[in-house]
């Protein structure tokens, strides 16, 4: 449950966004430059934690409806994982891979005729290093991709050597971030590291608990290798150009998803030819890098510092005066993205964006949406038979929040969705933000206005 405002302590910071009756009037198409969408941090069924449905076949029908064209593998270090993927995956010659025809074949009648598209498979893995590094235990967790199978196994063995690969599809091994830099350059000139979510309290590069003040800090002497970082869900790129350290790296985003159908829910999009090679070289240079696609950062389960236990969210300001103490149970709060940023921001937000932006849009995944609007489950019956009907209408998640017309959207279905589509697009949506382990919940209508339409919105299976 989310906590309410109780005996003056902020519980949930005072982010309400204004919701008025707004003009059906569609608003710039920030998607119009996207030639195709990725997300490459995700995980396999091999990882703890994670849907038994994370298989090649789940991930090339949920890449389709979701929009997504190029998907990463995760968890390749993971034995079993890299035979499935050596059996079912065929070599496209510029560092991508495709399921193989005869596989795909048996599914693809399980994807709505309109969300059809080739999908792309790129080899990657999260890697958790913790090691002692200065004063402190160091967590860091770190995104790996490698453009053929012989790069894989080559890396897989160097980790083997060093700790278990075989227990998890992200294995957590006692070495140093740099050293795991170091290795991945040696087993291919073509492999890239990306910090992930890197404001993670608990692991990351840059988190409260465990990580440091810069990228230089982490990767030491071998910084100058690191092209991109990972916003994560609790924040978004607004957020990370406060930090001029940062200036020199392009921002993306991934879903982290741990299920097939939470893939897309953040991503990056590119306007370059659809290869390996030119992904990294678009965030090399930022010819083809075109931005990201974000959780509103609110709903990121560390946005804001608190405790979960005692239901205690409070913004930097109230932390400070608590001196980072829990008010309820007196134990320390978890100190969340937000406020680490804005311990090591130089910027106000807004001001003085780096050149290695891109653009940036903000979305609530459509389940959410339809959740909101039926007042029942995301993972309800109802909203799941809402969801089919709309992609086998109107085309894939992506294409519907990002770029199809609003009266597009208003005539195949009503104005309800579309006035909340409407909404999210221009931000006019209420936000109470996550803490400590709790997602936050963004939401576009007020309670007065569900309680309106409920017996309006219905969908015909």
């Amino acid at each position: 449950m989310h906590p309410q405002t109780t005996d003056g302590y902020f519980l949930i910071p005072p982010f309400y966004l204004a919701i008025q009756e707004l003009p059906l009037k569609t608003p710039i198409m920030s998607g119009a430059f996207m030639s195709f969408i990725t997300d490459i941090h995700i995980h396999s069924k091999y990882s703890r934690a994670t849907s038994k449905q994370c298989d090649l076949e789940n991930l090339y029908i949920w890449a389709q409806k979701k929009g997504i064209d190029v998907i990463g593998t995760g968890d390749f270090t993971h034995p079993a994982w890299r035979r499935e993927l050596k059996e079912k995956l065929i070599p496209q010659d510029n560092g991508l891979f495709a399921l193989c025809p005869t596989i795909a074949s048996k599914y693809d009648s399980m994807v709505p005729g309109t969300c059809k598209q080739p999908v792309q498979f790129m080899l990657t893995v999260e890697i958790s290093t913790i090691y002692k590094f200065g004063d402190k235990t160091r967590k860091v967790h770190h995104i790996i991709c490698m453009p053929s199978l012989e790069a894989a196994d080559r890396f897989a063995a160097r980790l083997d050597e060093i700790g278990n690969i075989n227990s998890d599809g992200r294995p957590i091994l006692g070495l140093n971030s740099r050293n795991l830099l170091e290795i991945a350059l040696e087993c291919n000139e073509h492999a890239q590291l990306i910090p992930a979510h890197i404001w993670t309290p608990w692991f990351s590069a840059m988190g409260s608990k465990s990580g440091f003040d810069s990228i230089d800090e982490c990767y030491q002497d071998l910084s100058h290798h690191i092209t991109a970082i990972e916003t994560g869900l609790s924040s978004d790129p607004e957020m990370n150009w406060r930090i001029p350290s940062l200036d020199r790296f392009r921002l993306i985003s991934n879903s982290d998803a741990h299920s097939p159908q939470k893939i897309g829910r953040e991503a990056t999009c590119f306007s370059c030819e659809k290869t390996y090679y030119a992904i990294f070289q678009a965030l090399k240079t930022g010819d083809g890098y075109a931005g990201t696609i974000e959780f509103y950062p609110e709903e990121g389960k560390y946005h804001m510092d608190g405790h979960r236990k005692c239901q205690i969210c409070m913004d930097p300001v109230n932390t400070l005066k608590c001196n980072c103490i829990c008010p309820s149970c007196k134990k320390p709060l978890t100190i969340g993205v937000m406020h680490r940023v804005e311990t090591l921001a130089k910027r106000d937000i807004g001001t003085d964006i780096p050149n290695t932006a891109g653009h940036v849009d903000h979305l609530i995944p459509l389940t959410d949406i339809l959740s909101e609007i039926l007042n029942v489950g995301p993972s309800s019956k109802r909203v799941q038979s809402a969801y089919e009907h709309l992609l086998a209408t109107l085309g894939p998640e992506m294409q519907l929040l990002t770029r199809l017309p609003i009266h597009d959207i208003a005539s195949q279905t009503n104005d309800v969705l579309s006035q909340a589509i409407h909404r999210m697009r221009n931000k006019q949506v209420s936000r109470n933000a996550g803490y400590d382990g709790e997602f936050g919940i963004i939401t576009v209508f007020s309670k007065d206005e569900r309680m309106r339409f409920y017996d309006k919105y219905m969908f015909t299976s």
